[in-house]
């Protein structure tokens, strides 16, 4: 396919695409397309920055119809309330010349105004599982309508333990329905979701798990400690083309460790999204990351996951991601649009058997690159960092016992215990030398 002109679109879709400046689909979107439009059950696998959105939605969008029906006909399930906005500003700048109705649901935000929007009408719902859960167990949303259902980054939705919800809302759909999943890994878990769920599915892969990326270098700094990341860190963010870079960590405490020291470096160039923040902070951002205002977005793998940020020309890998796969997403967000892109990690000692996993999967080795002389090699440590100089465990030495005697063994005399009532005479007598009643007081001594 060479053109989205060469596509079964309507006029709609072709004016909202030239406005956009699409010209060519991408293989998944090319690949998806008279596959969807057949109306079988679709599984896609893409990586990220493939154009899976699009994939899904310029079919379905080509076969929705008009319809006085208050209740939606596609369901988008997601799994981050980021990617909810993102989905839904694509079907907003797809649908311009279209007379579609969008809705889009998560949590953190009030269920009473999502579902007035949802009551007054709708055509497409886009949404978390957990939300979308609600609003229909509540009676704000009705699914009898729908007629595609459509899972999006449906590995990571599994990672999220979002099984549970996903299974109930498919007991609450209607039977005759179509359903696409887009993925970008086909994981155990989802091939098991989709054996025991589905049928028929029809599998369509465009960038297979695991493939190196062609357009983006590959870069590592060995360093010994985080401080010393920092110092690197902070070396080449002051470089003119680093304007827009994305910072990966494995944990939110890491996350908010790094933005801490960079916002003293950077003040109000730095921005930070993992799931405590709040909704509004995160999508602040995001935004503001877009636009150019910050240049550098520190974000943790979850929550980063599906958001498509254009431009991005650095990704650093703060810390080595625990699987190869998450590697490849992370580099995944730089080297698009036929742009070059630099992925840098930056390898402890500690690491490097994990980066040694990351070279075989990809096939392809990172280039180690030399410490610049000015930046400062760091002796202080975090607390993370420090020895473990907790107290050595003491060793109680025990008796030994003699596994072949019996367990009811006779006890010693010393040991014995019998049930003697001693009375009250005979405890005085004991006492006192004598008897003595109540009373009765002991005569003093001469």
């Amino acid at each position: 396919m060479n053109t989205f002109e060469e596509l079964n679109l309507n006029q709609s879709l072709r004016k909202a695409l030239n406005d956009l400046g699409y010209t060519v689909p991408t293989s998944i979107q090319s690949k998806a397309f008279s596959v969807v439009m057949s109306g079988c059950d679709v599984i896609g696998i893409a990586q990220t920055g493939t154009g899976k959105t699009l994939a899904y939605l310029l079919p379905c969008l080509r076969l929705w119809n008009f319809t006085k029906d208050i209740h939606p006909q596609i369901l988008i399930i997601v799994p981050t309330r980021e990617l909810v906005a993102q989905v839904e500003q694509e079907i907003q700048k797809l649908s311009t010349y279209m007379t579609i109705r969008i809705c889009g649901v998560y949590g953190g935000t009030n269920i009473k105004n999502q579902a007035k929007i949802i009551q007054e009408g709708i055509d497409i719902i886009v949404g978390t599982p957990g939300r979308l859960l609600d609003l229909v167990l509540n009676g704000h949303l009705k699914l009898k309508s729908i007629k595609r259902l459509i899972i999006d980054e449906v590995d990571e939705m599994l990672d999220l333990g979002f099984r549970p919800q996903l299974i109930r809302v498919f007991d609450l759909l209607p039977k005759k329905r179509q359903n696409l999943m887009f993925s970008a890994t086909l994981t155990y878990d989802v091939e098991q979701l989709i054996l025991t769920y589905f049928s028929n599915t029809i599998k369509i892969e465009a960038a297979p798990s695991g493939t190196p990326l062609e357009k983006i270098i590959l870069q590592g700094y060995k360093v010994p400690n985080f401080n010393t990341k920092i110092n690197v860190l902070a070396y080449l963010l002051k470089k003119e083309d680093f304007k827009k870079t994305l910072i990966f960590t494995r944990t939110k405490a890491l996350a908010d460790q790094v933005f801490e020291k960079l916002n003293l470096l950077f003040p109000n160039q730095i921005g930070i999204i993992h799931s405590n923040k709040e909704q509004n902070y995160r999508f602040k951002s995001v935004e503001d990351f877009k636009q150019g205002i910050t240049i550098a977005l520190i974000a943790t793998d979850i929550i980063a996951r599906g958001i498509d940020i254009e431009g991005v020309s650095h990704v650093i890998n703060f810390d080595i991601p625990d699987l190869p796969e998450l590697y490849i997403h992370r580099i995944g967000r730089t080297g698009r649009a036929d742009k070059d892109g630099i992925a840098i990690s930056f390898i402890t000692e500690k690491d490097e058997p994990l980066h040694d996993e990351i070279e075989t999967f990809i096939q392809k080795a990172v280039s180690i690159v030399p410490l610049p002389e000015d930046i400062k090699i760091s002796d202080i440590l975090t607390d993370d960092e420090l020895p473990n100089t907790g107290t050595r465990e003491i060793q109680i030495k025990r008796p030994k016992i003699d596994l072949t005697s019996s367990a009811f063994h006779e006890k010693s005399d010393k040991n014995k215990k019998t049930n003697h009532k001693i009375r009250r005479n005979e405890k005085m007598m004991k006492k006192y030398g004598k008897p003595i009643t109540r009373g009765q007081k002991k005569k003093k001594s001469s």
